[in-house]
């Protein structure tokens, strides 16, 4: 049946690239289009969900009800599934999660968020938790020009910076639980990766192309370099107990902000 409210985000999750007004303007929030398992009809869902790595994780808690939501029955039947970020639509295996695995999962999660050790307290079903895991390789749906996937990519960054800055800076004399651990080091793989990509791919075939961009892009590696070394520190940081990571997040933000408005500054007009 037609949700309005869950209508009314998903058009405005579409029209404004994932960015949302009201309660859900500072949440983790994608759309999941699933087939559905009688009709074979699209539904999309509208979930709130954790990095992990080279994967995204969605909980199918349907508020603790004791019924599953449809679109976790959905993609029992049919696994492969949409996921759209808001600046990224791509096709994904979903994989719920089994048995120690789940249980490990979902109770780093409830670390994070209490609410769903009160959902799975409330029902007698398993809270199922399910890993997306992006099929496609190469440049997404939505990419459109270089220009455009490179300014996708770093507005991706800058979220999620500003995402963990606030959730670092919340956490308090408490310290840091296991799912902002994992917050933090998908940022740095991130981070890595997408330099790796620009040092040993587009900065080669720009000097190729482009030679008098040579100073510009030697400027652009040494950054590259000095956050590496800083991401390495915070990743070292992530190993100890209860690590004060407030002042290197904001070294990290200031750099790597720096860096991304340089990078555009320099580059955006010849890609």
């Amino acid at each position: 049946m037609p949700n309005p409210f869950t209508d009314a985000l998903i058009t405005e999750f579409r029209a404004n690239n994932g960015q949302l007004s009201g309660p859900f303007a500072d949440e983790r929030m994608l759309l999941l289009t699933t087939l559905g398992r009688r009709t074979g009809r699209s539904h999309t869902a509208f979930i709130g969900y954790y990095p992990d790595g080279d994967r995204l994780l969605v909980v199918g808690s349907a508020g603790g009800s004791d019924k599953h939501p449809d679109w976790y029955l959905n993609l029992l039947t049919n696994p492969e599934v949409t996921v759209e970020t808001g600046l990224f639509t791509y096709q994904a295996d979903a994989v719920p999660l089994e048995g120690a695995e789940r249980d490990e999962v979902f109770a780093r999660l409830v670390e994070a968020d209490k609410g769903w050790g009160d959902y799975q307290a409330g029902t007698t079903r398993t809270i199922p938790v399910i890993a997306l895991a992006q099929k496609q390789i190469g440049p997404q749906r939505g990419s459109g020009s270089f220009a455009d996937l490179l300014i996708r990519i770093h507005t991706v960054f800058r979220q999620e910076l500003a995402l963990i800055r606030k959730e670092v800076a919340t956490s308090g004399t408490a310290g840091i639980g296991a799912q902002l651990r994992v917050n933090c080091l998908t940022l740095c793989q991130g981070l890595h990766h997408h330099h790796t990509g620009e040092s040993g791919g587009i900065f080669p075939a720009m000097l190729e192309q482009y030679p008098e961009l040579a100073d510009e892009i030697a400027v652009l590696q040494s950054e590259h370099d000095q956050l590496a070394v800083h991401l390495e520190e915070l990743e070292q940081l992530l190993t100890t107990p209860q690590p004060d990571l407030l002042p290197e997040i904001d070294r990290i933000v200031a750099l790597l902000t720096a860096h991304l408005d340089r990078e555009e500054a320099a580059l955006l007009s010849y890609l």
